[in-house]
């Protein structure tokens, strides 16, 4: 409902009224571009299902849920990896859990520390969930705790209240750990690619992996001034040999290793081999980036446009100081 002020009313009847309505118009494309997003746990699996989030950025409209989050059912429980960005969101990933089993969420396991991977941490602590990570993911979530919590509130506002970051209890030495939570075997392992200390986590036994932010499918991957392209161009080549018949990306649907080749291993390659190679050569960057700026295999990736030149920028300079 419009509650029009005295002044507006006035400003109307001097017949403004079109501009009003082409107000209006211009207004409701805008709000209907944000839809509320409910989580839900598709199933990937056997036992295995996936929570698949938004490709766009953090909003209220999405509660900072722009990212994939897994659900394993055990004998006792449930094993939730990643927590969500907030207790708010948290409860919002425990009622698509609901939705597929009553068992209480259990473990929780964090494969890094981007906010959403974390923040929710605290919500399942507070009702016995054992937190687990790798030592190196938690270390990278002590630094960026009060950074990420200042960032998070542009986005998602009052959806913020309530959230204390808190780090896992249990802490596995990097960096690759073999383990068994109820009856699952899990090969946990780092990857350092978007954040250091970022894992992925394979389940062997149903053939999925679960990438972190290693793998992004349906739209470009970004690399931040923390990110490492070698690293993981690395890891990407270790998930190969994973072989895994189910693919979940850190962004994007769930998938194949095909597939993910193309759209992330194949990036990081083009990325070193194209950019880097050029800073080793000390090409000059302007010309580089303006050869390589629309290479046509990548450029249907949403956020194309806005990530890919910033990319080439960062991995030019890395190169260039570290050939």
């Amino acid at each position: 409902m419009w509650i029009v002020s005295k002044r507006w009313g006035a400003w109307l009847k001097r017949g403004h009224v079109s501009c009003w309505l082409a107000l209006c118009a211009w207004a409701l494309p805008v709000m209907a571009a944000e839809p509320v997003y409910v989580p839900q746990a598709v199933w990937v699996k056997d036992n295995v299902y996936a929570i698949v989030g938004p490709l766009g950025q953090r909003c209220a409209a999405n509660a900072g849920l722009n990212a994939n989050y897994g659900v394993v059912v055990t004998a006792q429980g449930v094993i939730l990896i990643d927590s969500g960005a907030s207790a708010h969101s948290a409860a919002m990933l425990e009622k698509a859990v609901r939705a597929v089993t009553p068992k209480p969420i259990r473990w929780v396991l964090n494969t890094g520390s981007q906010d959403h991977r974390w923040l929710g941490n605290a919500y399942f602590a507070q009702k016995g969930a054992e937190l687990q990570a790798m030592a190196n993911t938690v270390k990278t979530q002590h630094a960026m705790a009060a950074q990420q919590m200042s960032g998070l509130q542009r986005f998602v506002g009052d959806q913020l209240q309530g959230t204390v970051p808190m780090q896992a209890s249990t802490v596995h030495a990097a960096p690759e750990k073999t383990l068994v939570i109820d009856g699952v075997a899990l090969q946990w392992m780092e990857t350092n690619a978007h954040y250091p200390g970022d894992t992925l986590i394979h389940l062997p036994q149903q053939s999925v992996t679960f990438t972190g932010d290693l793998v992004y499918v349906d739209r470009l991957l970004g690399v931040l001034p923390q990110s490492n392209v070698r690293k993981a161009q690395a890891a990407f080549e270790r998930l190969k040999t994973l072989q895994p018949q189910h693919v979940v990306p850190g962004h994007g649907r769930v998938t194949d290793l095909a597939q993910a080749s193309r759209e992330t291993g194949d990036y990081y390659a083009f990325l070193i081999d194209k950019v880097g190679a050029a800073a080793r050569n000390m090409d000059p960057m302007d010309e580089t980036l303006k050869q390589w700026g629309q290479p046509a295999q990548f450029m249907h990736l949403q956020n194309f446009d806005e990530l890919h030149r910033a990319n080439m920028n960062r991995v030019f300079v890395d190169f260039e100081a570290n050939p």
